[in-house]
């Protein structure tokens, strides 16, 4: 079984991480940009943060055997800060990076007038740049935040096929297949959605356009919940070629449409900016 983990946050988690995954069969990854769990007080930290994306993390994955690739974008629950929102003037310099496949997270926290202008502002720069864009569908209240959330969507210049809505659930999945977007579903072990629930989805939608993902960071989360959703599908009597379109040819083809995806995973190099992922030996 060949996995591609289109959300996750390795930032937040260990290299033993990565050989777990390495072991259940997950061969890429992509990262997107998020809230760090406490605010940043200042652009700055956002550079540093997204120079990780861009470097050293690809640098930990490659040890592992695992290609990755990231979103670059201010996240909605920090488009509220007005000492972060200047970062939205510099991703230009970020999104033309090669291994940036897409504008993300963005989208609504708390579907405030703040958050509709950095959504609306990050759609723009998705379409100047040639990328799709990830967003962040709300955890509260989430009809109404997918249903807003659409029409900016539509107002905007990128069409709505070069667009993943995330963190889809039962309430929401109809009309986000409606809205002729790609469907992420965000599988947790207490929230979100779990094994289970993702297998009656499938039942009911088919497998078309659906991605599926373990969004694993410093949470309670799990990075083998993309192993363990495939493993669910087989046993519900869904074909290995089934799994493969969700856990591999989606997330492939979504992202293919930057351009710029890369599976084959570089001969990882010993240091990166003389650092090295070891601790304590020679």
């Amino acid at each position: 079984m060949r996995i591609f983990d289109p959300h996750i946050h390795m930032t937040s988690r260990t290299t033993d991480d990565y050989q777990a995954m390495y072991d259940a069969g997950v061969r890429a990854v992509v990262e997107p940009s998020f809230w760090l769990g406490q605010p940043r007080t200042s652009p700055a930290s956002f550079f540093d943060y997204f120079d990780a994306l861009l470097g050293w993390e690809p640098f930990r994955a490659s040890q592992y055997g695992i290609a990755h690739h990231c979103t670059i974008a201010l996240n909605p629950k920090e488009a509220n800060d007005p000492r972060c929102t200047p970062v939205l003037d510099a991703l230009p310099r970020y999104l033309v990076k090669d291994s940036v496949v897409a504008v993300g997270e963005i989208g609504y926290d708390s579907m405030t007038p703040a958050e509709d202008a950095a959504l609306a502002a990050q759609l723009q720069l998705a379409a100047e740049h040639g990328l799709p864009a990830l967003v962040h569908t709300p955890h509260r209240d989430k009809l109404a935040g997918l249903h807003r959330t659409v029409d900016v969507i539509r107002e905007s210049a990128l069409p709505t096929d070069r667009v993943l809505l995330d963190h889809l659930n039962e309430t929401t999945v109809k009309h986000a297949t409606d809205s002729g977007c790609w469907l992420g579903f965000s599988i947790y072990p207490d929230t979100k959605m779990d094994e289970d629930r993702m297998v009656a989805i499938l039942k009911t939608y088919g497998t078309e356009k659906v991605l599926v993902n373990s969004a694993a960071d410093w949470g309670r989360s799990d990075p083998l919940k993309t192993r363990k959703v495939g493993d669910a599908m087989l046993a519900a009597g869904f074909t290995e070629d089934d799994v493969d379109q969700v856990l591999w040819r989606n997330p492939v083809a979504f992202y293919g449409l930057s351009g710029r995806l890369q599976l084959d995973t570089p001969e990882p190099e010993s240091l990166h900016e003389g650092n090295s992922i070891l601790r304590g030996g020679e």
